[in-house]
This record gives C-alpha cells, sequence and structure tokens, in this order.
C-alpha cells in the first residue's frame, strides 16, 4: 500500500501491549496508517532488552511513553490519551484489565478493545507464553526449542484481523467493541496440519515424499519443495527422482550450485541459511 492510501489513516491506537505478539499488531496497524502510542512500564518494554533491533523495528513510527499505571497521575494520563483514541490495544490476564479499570474506561469512550490473552474461559488467569502454547498442541519436537515464535507472530496477525472487523462493528454500532485474541486458540489451529496428518515424521509433508525435503549438499543443506507435478518432472530432469537419487545427487554440488539451478529450470530449491544470514 502507499503512504497515500492506507486504511487506518486517521485511526489512533493505543497499546498496552509489551513482549510479542501485541508489538507486532501495532507495528502492523501502523504501517497501515493508524496512529500508535505505545504505554509501556516505567521498566520499558521487555522486548527492548532482549532484542533491541527488533525492538526498534516494532516501535519506528509511533510515540513510546512510559506511565506507571498504578499511579493515580500516569493513570490520569493515560485516561487522557483514551479520551482521544479508537482502539485500545492490550496483552494482559483479565484480573489485571480490570484491576486497572480499563474495561470501564473502554465503555466510557466507546473505544474498540482489541484483548491479547493467553487462554479463555476457566482457565483465562494461567499464565503461558508461545514455547508453553506450542507444546500443549504437539508443535515441537524434545529436546529441540522452535526457531519462531509461531503462535505470537500469527496471534499478532489475528489481533490485527480483530482491529480491522472491530472498527467496523463500533462504526456500525457506535459503541464500545470488545474483540478477544486467544492464544491458546490460534495455536490450535496453527497444529491443525499436524491433526489432519498433513505435517509431521513421516507425514506428506513430512518426509514422505522425495520431492519435499531437505538434502545435504557438499557445502550444507538445500531445501525441495517440487510437490507439484510440473516441478517434480523437472526436479527428474535435472537432479532425480527417487530419495536415493537426489541424496547423492544434492551431496555432489555447494548449495549455490543446487539453488541457481532450480531458478533456472523453475524448481523451488532454497539454500538452508543459518538466521543470521537469511
Amino acid at each position: 500500500m502507499t503512504a497515500a492510501h492506507r486504511p487506518l489513516d486517521g485511526v489512533r491506537v493505543v497499546s498496552l501491549a509489551v513482549n510479542l505478539p501485541g508489538p507486532l499488531a501495532a507495528a502492523r496497524l501502523t504501517s497501515m496508517g493508524a496512529s500508535v502510542t505505545k504505554v509501556e512500564p516505567p521498566t520499558g518494554d521487555p522486548l527492548g532488552l532482549v532484542a533491541p533491533t527488533w525492538y526498534a523495528e516494532l516501535v519506528r513510527g509511533q510515540e513510546v511513553v512510559r506511565l506507571d499505571l498504578k499511579d493515580p497521575a500516569d493513570r490520569a494520563a493515560l485516561e487522557d490519551r483514551l479520551a482521544g483514541a479508537d482502539v485500545l490495544l492490550t496483552s494482559m490476564r483479565p484480573s489485571a484489565l480490570e484491576r486497572l479499570g480499563l474495561p470501564e474506561s473502554v465503555e466510557r469512550h466507546g473505544l474498540l478493545l482489541v484483548e491479547v490473552v493467553g487462554y479463555d474461559g476457566d482457565h483465562a488467569e494461567e499464565a503461558g507464553h508461545d514455547l508453553t502454547y506450542q507444546a500443549s498442541r504437539g508443535m515441537v519436537a524434545p529436546p529441540t526449542m522452535p526457531l519462531v515464535p509461531m503462535v505470537d507472530v500469527l496471534g499478532s496477525e489475528r489481533a490485527v484481523s480483530a482491529t480491522l472487523a472491530g472498527l467496523r462493528v463500533r462504526e456500525s454500532l457506535g459503541a464500545a467493541v470488545h474483540e478477544r485474541v486467544v492464544l491458546d486458540e490460534v495455536a490450535d489451529d496453527a497444529a491443525a496440519s499436524l491433526r489432519h496428518g498433513l505435517t509431521g515424521p513421516g507425514a506428506v509433508l513430512g518426509g514422505a515424499l522425495p520431492g519435499y525435503a531437505i538434502y545435504a549438499t557438499s557445502d550444507g543443506y538445500v531445501a525441495v519443495g517440487a510437490i507439484e507435478p510440473h516441478f517434480a518432472a523437472r526436479l527428474a530432469e535435472h537432479v532425480g527422482s527417487t530419495r536415493s537419487e537426489l541424496e547423492t545427487a544434492f551431496a555432489s554440488r555447494p548449495s549455490a550450485h543446487w539453488e541457481q539451478l532450480g531458478r533456472e529450470h523453475d524448481v523451488p530449491v532454497v539454500v538452508v541459511r543459518d538466521p543470521g544470514s537469511a
């Protein structure tokens, strides 16, 4: 989208969300034109300590202020900001939301509340993080840790969707709207491919197909995604068709050679890069 055609121009967002996925969602809303004020506790967002460069990317274009919401003066300062806002984005337990009187503020100012929580219902007060959501849904292969906080990333996009949908409802109703994003439910949806046997060890996309696999090369690894018949035919023509043929061929040359061959013959083959160089 161009700067002149951003769908959330004029929309004002106050975000109390720290860590992930709230800041990810706020960054996406900023890119869509929303004016975002990020309110952090006096100690700041923990993300800024553990991943300062990512934090800097996510808050770009936002106003960042630090308030102690347990202090009456700072809580009043937040209330002033909410009075001129359209959206309140949070990522705290429901009990904390209540203690701060935020549901009343939402009603008073007719805001859209987008609440990111770990669990819902009887488990709404339970603690959790991306790792535990993934682990409880079978998305972790011990002892390997996940390379990507998948649930947080998907949860952030769901929070963006909830914001877009909630703004339409708010405009229609002319009143406060509450949208809740439950990360445990996000994890359940993300794990659907495992439940339905599409991914996982030995599944169709988990190693059963020779044309959809990772192969060792003379200096590393390549990932091959030749599922469709036309890709599989080209892979067979230029590299091999059976797993044994592919293993032997790929091991004979460096990864860059195979990536270039993939480009030349329109076959999905890429170098498996380490996180620092990807």
